[in-house]
């Protein structure tokens, strides 16, 4: 394990010199997208230089301090454990009390974990340790005075040494707000967003070749829905949401869109339209226009308003949808009940594959729609003592160190993995590991997303090996993600877009049904009708906000 810490702190260190000593060119390659730093208006890294607090796990004994940690409840703990109680909450705690600190952990539905957030905040409830996928309520926690800035708690050159050398500066600097550390940002072990699906034993039946392009992909689903290519059910063609839950996608960026954006793979375009396509990149009509052409020509689920993630399953594993996008990896995902599985027990010759990205139909290039490098951000609330806080952050460094966030993913050496020669961690038994860590370990492990790894190919060969059956699969899926130019979302939020942000979402859920199902002569109307609306709403004002930023970010 020690090898690996060594890779993983020499990675993020050199990823840090590396950008202190060259800007984003926002070129939009891997590892540089201009995007450093972006999820604040100054993002130098500065703030203070510590306030005599203690955050390296080891450097300090508390006494006996409690801290109260938020830990996401999917439903999914095996029999004889539950979500607070069960092997690795009582490892963590275990390693903690070393140090003086009791974790007390508080468990919050993944599915509901904006509203109950809210709540806790506002009654004063929150755990010391809160979570959110959503930047933009960090920010706005804290310019409400309702957090801590953690900068005190970090910046310090001996402070939270192992945290600091696992995120690296840029990740750490995306929960900035000028001097103010609002946040702890996970990094993500892999910035691969989503995959387009298509069901190779049809392409093959129908004797086409894999689509390159959108024109192709339509040819794909008219044949599929003309001529039920295995005459087990009827065919209802293509869903194009990148999520699978209902019409809420629409508006979202994703891989297919960005096969019509006309933002020429410009980073600092895409960033300021990020969240506003629809309003800022006149490709992403023509999305829709394309949507509302295989809407109106049968070739895409006429009932793709109603579905659920229950229903978008069982079209998938009852032969009904020839392609769909959704989360990388999801159809072999575990984590996911393998839709994969379950079709190939319903038809034995059937098989979904993920394909490269689409070219785009402006100039001919692959585009990838890629997360950011940050994950989850992790807040400390006002209701927290320093000292509770300064317990929180040493929780979060040791969290960085193999003892604590590599055991918390990967187990034990030779009860949960063997390395290889590399020094990677590869699975013994993935059954085994299914039910003793793989149901809570991305939930425990708060500072990365998607596991403890140094670089990109070591979780690409690690993530297959732990799903043998789908080892080609897997590499597949993370490769063709990612194929093209790639395009990392920024983390930016403006203060103006904050304010709107529930305005936009109730117009978007008004015109985006409307849009795709209308007749094709309505089409530009609504859609015209959409962007007028938006305005009034103060739509420019979030623009000019996000323009000027990015004006900054990028130097010009």
């Amino acid at each position: 394990m020690k090898k690996i810490l060594a890779c993983v702190l020499t990675a993020a260190m050199t990823l840090s010199l590396l950008t202190a000593c060259g800007g984003g060119s926002g070129s939009g390659n891997a590892g540089n997208s201009g995007n450093a730093g972006s999820g604040s208006a100054d993002s130098s890294g500065g703030g203070n230089e510590g306030g005599g607090y203690k955050t390296t796990y080891g450097d300090k004994q508390f006494d006996n301090v409690t801290i109260t940690v938020e830990l996401f409840d999917r439903s999914n703990a095996p029999e004889g454990n539950t979500i607070l109680d069960n092997k690795w909450t009582k490892y963590a705690q275990e390693q903690m009390q070393k140090v003086g600190i009791n974790l007390e952990f508080i468990a919050v539905p993944r599915s509901d974990e904006i509203t109950k957030m809210q709540t806790m905040m506002a009654s004063g409830t929150a755990p010391d340790l809160t979570l959110t996928y959503t930047y933009s309520y960090a920010e706005d926690y804290y310019r409400d005075g309702g957090i801590w800035d953690l900068s005190e708690f970090i910046d310090g050159e001996d402070q939270a040494k192992n945290l600091k050398a696992y995120l690296g500066e840029d990740v750490i600097d995306i929960g900035r707000g000028g001097d103010v550390l609002y946040g702890i940002v996970a990094r993500r072990a892999t910035t691969a967003n989503s995959n387009l699906f298509i069901r190779q034993d049809w392409l093959e039946a129908l004797n086409m070749k894999t689509p390159t392009t959108p024109d192709e992909l339509y040819d794909f689903l008219e044949a599929c829905v003309k001529n039920n290519p295995d005459g087990l059910t009827n065919v209802i063609g293509g869903y194009f949401w990148g999520l699978e839950s209902t019409s809420t996608g629409t508006g979202y960026r994703n891989n297919m869109s960005m096969a019509f954006s006309q933002l020429k793979g410009d980073q600092k375009e895409l960033d300021i339209a990020d969240g506003f396509d629809f309003y800022y990149d006149p490709g992403y009509r023509e999305y829709v226009r394309f949507m509302n052409k295989c809407y109106n020509n049968g070739v895409m689920d006429q009932e793709f308003y109603t579905n659920t993630t229950e229903t978008f399953v069982q079209k998938i594993v009852n032969s009904q949808l020839a392609f769909y996008e959704s989360n990388v990896n999801y159809n072999v995902d575990p984590l996911r009940n393998s839709p994969e599985t379950t079709l190939r027990e319903n038809t034995p010759t059937a098989k979904f594959v993920s394909i490269p990205n689409l070219k785009n139909v402006s100039d001919g290039n692959q585009y990838a729609d890629a997360y950011a490098a940050g994950g989850l951000i992790i807040m400390c609330p006002k209701t927290a003592s320093a000292e509770k806080v300064e317990a929180a952050m040493t929780y979060l460094d040791w969290m960085a160190t193999t003892d604590g966030g590599f055991v918390l993913y990967h187990g034990f050496e030779d009860e949960n993995y063997k390395l290889d020669d590399e020094g990677i961690p590869i699975v013994i038994d993935a059954t085994y590991n299914a039910t003793d860590k793989d149901w809570i370990r991305t939930d425990m492990f708060l500072v990365g997303n998607q596991g403890y790894f140094a670089t990109v190919d070591d979780f690409n060969k690690c993530t297959a090996a732990e799903n043998p059956i789908y080892y080609d699969d897997v590499v597949a899926n993370y490769e063709n993600s990612l194929t093209g130019q790639i395009i990392h979302k920024p983390t930016f939020t403006s203060e103006k877009q904050t304010e709107l942000t529930d305005d936009f979402l109730l117009l978007r859920s008004k015109y985006q049904v409307q849009c795709i199902t209308c007749p094709p002569d309505q089409l530009d109307g609504i859609y015209d009708e959409w962007i007028e609306e938006a305005k009034k709403a103060g739509i420019e004002e979030v623009i000019a906000e996000r323009t000027a930023h990015f004006n900054e970010v990028y130097g010009n």
